[in-house]
């Protein structure tokens, strides 16, 4: 079997310096809120551009706290409004909702998968304060349309950053870096993925990054002196040591899933198939790192099966749109076509830096021999 992502194949291929990190942080009797956790904040927001970043315990938890600071700094309050991508991974309206504010879905660019940046302006109303843009599967969504409406309209731009590390805009600033904050997963299965939960916000603001740290640590910032009504969400010292050791490769292996990418692109030929746009010239398209290579096929759930019995295991992101959801159910009746039209196509297939040769050609003829 063609695994989807082999994340034991690749966390060997860091051997042994995972090992001697995870060694170091148990010999050093520190576990939470120590040197490794500085280290890493310190690199990875100089990688992303920002001069602050601050480390927490999951991807989710950094959406959340991005707005909850800025509930609490008087930006936002109970009932505003965030806009946000339909069709994006549930955790980016969960981070909304559970702030006790209310998401306001607008459809993609179906070329793209991104947000549309065109019908963006007509959901915006006076209780709108923030735009979440979600680089989806790897791919930069941020658009000078986008900017225009937050500066007319004094909106945040949040970046749910948990696919994309290292994308680069057409202005040669990473995502992470393009608007007021961004929130980042390290989930295993990420390009840059720790051995269990882990996540981090980046931001210029320093006020912002103080409030964050203070709600991630129980609202304090001096021991058992509470300002804010916080949370407990903190990158603990093991997740922070791996990072660190992956952290110096991720350009490398970025570059080895776009290769991936465009002989994908080039040379998947089947007309039922169809391919992310911007596949072709992915190798030299600094504006995706190919988290997921994604493709669409009217008969998904026949391709699906067709590749797991010929050994190629594959997923779908996502199966059912956030207003679809159970949790979401006032939501229910709600029409978003390109969005489910998108939910009832894609398939991700096979993509990550030990991919091998032999897989890639397997993936490819099948593929190419579907019918």
């Amino acid at each position: 079997m063609i695994k989807f992502l082999d994340l034991k194949a690749i966390n060997e291929s860091f051997e042994p310096e995972l090992t001697t990190a995870i060694s170091r942080v148990l010999s050093s009797g520190w576990y939470l809120l120590g040197t490794e956790v500085k280290n890493f904040e310190r690199a990875y927001g100089d990688y992303i551009g920002t001069s602050e970043c601050v480390g927490v315990a999951n991807g989710l938890d950094a959406l959340r706290l991005i707005i909850k600071a800025y509930m609490e700094m008087g930006f936002m309050k109970n009932g505003d409004e965030v806009i946000v991508p339909a069709n994006t991974y549930i955790a980016s309206i969960l981070a909304i909702t559970d702030n006790h504010l209310t998401p306001v879905l607008v459809e993609p660019d179906i070329l793209t998968y991104n947000i549309d940046p065109l019908k963006i302006e007509e959901k915006i109303s006076e209780k709108t304060k923030a735009i979440m843009l979600v680089h989806l599967y790897g791919k930069n969504a941020i658009h000078e349309e986008i900017q225009r409406l937050a500066n007319k309209y004094n909106l945040k731009i949040i970046e749910d950053n948990a696919q994309a590390v290292g994308a680069v805009s057409d202005k040669g600033k990473l995502t992470g870096s393009l608007g007021d904050a961004s929130g980042h997963s390290f989930y295993p299965g990420k390009n840059l993925g720790a051995l269990g939960d882990a996540g981090g916000i980046t931001t210029d603001d320093k006020l912002l990054a103080d409030t964050i740290r203070a709600l991630a640590n129980y609202g304090s910032q001096q021991k058992y002196v509470n300002e804010f009504c916080g949370l407990n969400s903190r990158l603990d010292e093991i997740q922070a040591a791996i990072l660190n050791v992956k952290l110096k490769r991720l350009e490398v292996d970025t570059q080895i899933r776009r290769n991936i990418a465009e002989e994908y692109g080039k040379r998947i030929t089947n007309p039922a198939i169809i391919l992310p746009t911007d596949a072709f010239n992915a190798s030299k398209d600094m504006s995706h790192v190919w988290h997921l290579f994604v493709i669409r096929c009217k008969e998904r759930n026949r391709l699906q099966q067709y590749l797991t019995e010929n050994g190629i295991q594959t997923l779908i992101h996502y199966p059912i749109p956030p207003h679809k959801q159970k949790a979401y159910s006032k939501w229910n009746d709600d029409v978003y076509p390109i969005t489910e039209k998108i939910h009832n196509e894609v398939l991700s297939l096979p993509l990550s830096p030990v991919l091998t040769r032999e897989e890639i050609n397997i993936v490819i003829d099948r593929i190419n021999a579907f019918s």
